[in-house]
């Protein structure tokens, strides 16, 4: 399996703090955010590579990170050749990219990186395979529907099957929210090219490729309990520098 962390964001809602550094290395505790997610990479067996997707103007910060980082994965560093915010590629675009360029055709788990939650994901991918073959989404419920109307909102079946998926909807139907994590069944990514490709498509974010990936095969969904921390924003940001104190 192939791990993805997207950082190739220019975080424009939390300038100038990240004008020119880029938003998953800012540091949360002793360590910049994006450590953390190597380190709950790492510790799945089933992990052979590790790819950071970030854009031309972070590129050389990166790479400087790898070589300070002492990982026992091999990880690549990918520049999606996209210089501005308004010439990004999007979530979807990234992952689409990354897949062409690295000509992915294993089992592809890709998190957000500025994700930032308690416990493993060791039982996140359990139940993802024992799926056989369906896209899986975490979510985590942040116990309050009127917050939630600032995310992904996603609506389960009693199966966890994913039946509903609003990006930041005024009446919110549930309190789950998408997390930026998912894990793609290497048969199913053919499907990226096809939402891209598609006349339906609306957006380049994740959100809405989960809400058009649901109504071409089951999607699934595994809820994390604990903390998480979605780093948006200067609020969340702070929040989550004081939980790590």
């Amino acid at each position: 399996m192939k791990a993805l962390v997207l950082a190739a964001g220019y975080a424009t809602r939390l300038y100038p703090l990240t004008k020119e550094y880029p938003k998953s290395l800012l540091a949360v505790g002793p360590k910049p955010i994006i450590n953390y997610i190597i380190e709950k990479l790492e510790a799945l067996d089933t992990i052979d590579e590790i790819i950071v997707v970030t854009n031309s103007k972070f590129f050389p910060i990166f790479r400087d990170w790898k070589r300070r980082l002492n990982s026992r994965i091999r990880l690549s560093i990918i520049d999606d050749l996209t210089k501005t915010n308004e010439t990004r590629r999007g979530s979807v675009g990234d992952i689409n990219f990354v897949i062409n360029r690295k000509k992915i055709k294993d089992d592809f788990l890709v998190i957000g990186g500025d994700n930032l939650f308690d416990g493993g994901l060791e039982d996140f991918i359990s139940f993802s395979k024992s799926l056989k073959g369906s896209p899986v989404i975490g979510v985590y419920d942040i116990g309050d529907k009127a917050n939630a109307k600032h995310y992904g909102v996603i609506k389960l079946d009693r199966k966890k099957r994913v039946v509903d998926f609003q990006e930041k909807p005024q009446r919110p139907k549930s309190s789950l929210v998408g997390m930026c994590l998912y894990y793609f069944p290497r048969q199913r990514l053919k499907l990226i090219k096809k939402y891209l490709s598609s006349k339906i498509k609306t957006s380049d974010a994740s959100g809405s490729y989960i809400d058009w990936l649901k109504g071409e095969v089951p999607v699934y969904a595994f809820v994390f309990s604990g903390r998480w921390f979605d780093i948006g924003d200067f609020k969340y940001l702070n929040e989550a520098q004081k939980a790590f104190e």
